[in-house]
Order: structure tokens, then sequence, then C-alpha cells
């Protein structure tokens, strides 16, 4: 058949040449597929025949159309009838086909499904769905904000799951903790969305767990860390967070073996806050020379100089880092690969760059469990780009025990002679 094109490519009802073309051969392979799916179950059942020699299972026609959403737009199926007489023996009931490529209850393809929620937490309200893709798609099919409100109780349910999983067979080496503070609507008005990352012994990134507590308080850390060790959880080797008194009280009732490690950027923050902006330039250089310091030593050295340069005008500011010195060099005891992991709490702040971007479009969630859930699905989409940290294999030696001078491996004590 002969169609009426425009120099833009759109026909003459305005839809483009070219997506008529792929849906048509979506269209195509789709029911290929199902055939050959159907061919070879009815192939492989071959033998099975009745007293009179007749198949048990035999083709029998189709389905009436339907139309499913696809990434190609929708297209419209018939989907190969089976004739099963095979009968359970358990149930007693007659054994039914039932595609997988093509399941009777599915209208849209697990794709669309995907983007759906991913669109919603990227910022496109749910009433904005059916005009940005009804022309994109070609149908309004399951664009509806009922299937918006469906995901978020799904949702909720993923996050409740996931908060009550088994930990006993993860290994956290290290972990991140943060407080983030949310335009979300949580039950109290300075409540926060407490945040646990863990490196695992295959140096990969997981979150770890993520409930909402009360400023950062010691019980509302405790409580997470006592749920996570319930669960299973083995104690990290190191811990990294700020200065929040709340996470290292819990992490010391809790994990009292786990080693802590001060974030330096937020450190640097409150150091240069308690300083004039004069003063400032020169300081944050300075403190830049502590924590890029080659080794423990020099690093040292570089805390003693930063002290002498500004303790005589701001030392208050100087105070913030002598007190905590030992903290803030923790991460020199560990492999050199991992320092720049180390030092902060970036991989918590990085990923929630994104989660306030779609707060803030939502403006609340409606609830603290759907706040929640939001946030949750927000991560869990950002966790499947993480990388893993440098030298991953260098995790598990962490673990083991092995002990590292210089950010180098000792492989073994020097021998006494006898």
């Amino acid at each position: 058949m002969l169609t009426v094109v425009s120099e833009d490519g759109a026909t003459h009802d305005g839809s483009s040449l070219i997506d008529e073309i792929v849906r048509e051969g979506a269209r195509r392979m789709l029911a290929a597929a199902l055939e050959a799916e159907v061919n070879a179950y009815i192939a492989e059942l071959a033998d099975q025949r009745d007293e009179n020699g007749r198949r048990f299972v035999v083709r029998n026609g189709y389905h009436q159309p339907r139309k499913v959403t696809t990434a190609a737009g929708v297209v419209e199926v018939k989907v190969p009838r089976v004739n099963d007489k095979r009968v359970d023996e358990a149930t007693g009931e007659r054994k039914r086909f039932s595609s997988a490529i093509l399941p009777p209850w599915c209208r849209k393809s697990p794709k669309i499904s995907e983007v759906l929620p991913l669109l919603y937490l990227h910022g496109l309200s749910s009433g904005d769905f059916v005009p940005a893709l009804e022309q994109f798609l070609g149908s309004s099919a399951g664009l509806s904000p009922a299937t918006i409100t469906r995901l978020t109780t799904q949702w909720q349910a993923d996050h409740a799951a996931f908060m009550d999983r088994d930990l006993a067979g993860v290994d956290y080496v290290y972990v991140w903790a943060d407080g983030i503070h949310l335009n979300v609507r949580l039950e109290e008005a300075k409540a926060c969305v407490l945040v646990l990352i863990g490196v695992r012994s295959d140096g990969s990134k997981e979150l770890v767990a993520l409930k909402d507590g009360y400023r950062e308080s010691g019980e509302s850390w405790a409580d997470l860390l006592r749920d996570c060790a319930r669960r299973g959880m083995r104690a990290p080797v190191l811990a990294v967070g700020d200065g929040a008194l709340g996470f290292w009280k819990a992490l010391a009732e809790v994990f009292p073996d786990t080693r802590e490690q001060r974030c330096w950027v937020r450190k640097t923050a409150n150091v240069l806050d308690a300083m004039p902006k004069s003063a400032q330039p020169g300081a944050k250089k300075a403190i830049q020379d502590i924590y890029n310091a080659e080794d423990r030593d020099h690093a040292i050295k570089a805390v003693k100089m930063f002290a002498q340069l500004y303790g005589a005008k701001f030392p208050k500011a100087v105070k913030k880092i002598t007190d905590d010195q030992k903290e803030l060099l923790a991460f020199f005891d560990f492999p050199v690969e991992h320092w720049i992991h180390l030092r902060t709490t970036n991989p918590i702040e990085s990923t929630f760059s994104t989660v306030r971007l779609r707060t803030k479009v939502t403006r609340g969630a409606g609830s603290r469990t759907a706040a929640l859930a939001m946030v949750f699905k927000l991560v869990e989409s950002a966790q499947q780009r993480w990388r893993a940290v440098n030298s991953p294999h260098l995790v598990a030696l962490i673990r083991a025990g092995a002990r590292f001078e210089r950010g180098q491996l000792v492989e073994r004590p020097t021998a006494v002679a006898a």
C-alpha cells in the first residue's frame, strides 16, 4: 500500500513513517516469537497421547487481538491458543499453557513499567503522563495516575522488605553514614533520612539501610544500627561520617570494634566557617595539605603547620582539627588505593544530590512511608551506577586483618634472629 509522506517524514494522520515501520517490525517479530514459543511447547509434548493415539496438546487458533505498549510504541498482537487436555494429578485441574513472552495479564512491556516510575521519580507528575507519552507511544494505555498510585504502594512494600532482609550473608567492610535533610513530609519538622552505604568484601558499594530519624540523634542512629545487628550484620572495620555525635555514640554502643573516620569535606567546611573570609583561601590550602599528604607522618607535620599558622588568631578553628586528629587520619592505615574513598562521605552526598532534585519537584510525598519509599527507589536506581572502590581485591584483605603501612601491604613482620 502506498503512503503519502511529507518532507518531514510524517504521514497524512500526523504520525511518523519511521515510527510506523518500527511498530510494524516489532509486531511481526513479536508474532513470530509467540508462534515459535507455542510450536516448541507442542513439539516437546508431541509424544503424550491418549488411549486412542491422539495428542493431548494441540493448536487451537488464536486469542482475541490485544494491544500491548512496548518501547517501540503500541502494537496489536494475536496470541496463539493451545488446547492442553492434560490433567494435573496433584490438583485434578486441567493444565494450561502460559506464554513466557506475553503472559495473559500483560498490557505493557517490563521496560515501560520501569520507565514510568523513573519518570515520576525524576520529576514528571502523575497527571502529566498521558499528554507527555501518549503521542510518543501511540496510546495512553497504562499511563493513568492510578498506575503511579499502584507503583508507590509497591515501592513502600519493597522498602519494608529491604529493611527486613537478612544481613548475615553480607559482609560490609567499610560503611559511610550520613543524615540527609530533604524537603519531604516526614513525621517531624526536624526529621531526616538516615543512610548507610557499605563496601562489600568484593569491593562493590551497596545501600545497607535507609530510614527516618530525628535530628540525627544518637538514639535514632542506635535504633538503626541495632536493627542491622539483629539481622546479622557484622561490625564494619571502618565507618566514615561527619562529626555528628549521635552516630559515633551509637556506633560505640552497637559496634565498639569499628574504627572511626571523620569526613574531611564536612570538617573543612566547619573549620572555614570559624574563620573570616579573608583567611579562608589560605586555610583551605593548608587543610588540603593534611589529607593529601603522602602518609600519616607527613599529615601530622601538616597539622602542626596548620596550628602554627592559624592557632594564635583562630584557636577555635584549629581546635576542630587537633581534637579529632586521630579520627581524621585513620584512613592512612588502609590501602593507599582506598584513601580517596575513605576521606569523605561523598558516596552518600553525590547520590542524594539527585534525590534532592526530585524532592524539590514533589514538595512533599504525601506521607512518611511514601516519602521514604520514594527516596529508597531513587537510591536504588542510582545504585546501579555506583562503581567499586579502587583495587577491590584489597577489601577482603582488610577484613582478614592485613596490616598496611604508608598505604602499602605489610606481608609479614620482620623476622627476629634467634
